[in-house]
């Protein structure tokens, strides 16, 4: 399965920071219970990723799906 496969998986997704000073992403789905641990430099990574994806969907929303061009105005 790649990032542009479909799935009828449904899933619940949590974030927030432990105990230990670090940030936890817990991805609970049928049969599965996976909690991710990540130190808070690597956090703001993934979420500068989170919102360059966003960005890039959003271009490509308002291109038909072409990614990189921004929509004429």
């Amino acid at each position: 399965m790649g990032i542009n496969s479909e799935s009828e998986i449904a899933a619940n997704i949590q974030i927030g920071p432990t105990d230990r000073g670090m940030v936890r992403i817990y991805i609970e789905a049928e049969g599965v219970d996976l909690p991710l641990d990540f130190d808070p430099e690597e956090a703001e990574e993934i979420a500068e990723e989170l919102l360059a994806a966003a960005e890039a969907a959003r271009d490509m929303a308002g291109q038909g799906g072409k990614p990189g061009k921004k929509p004429k105005r």
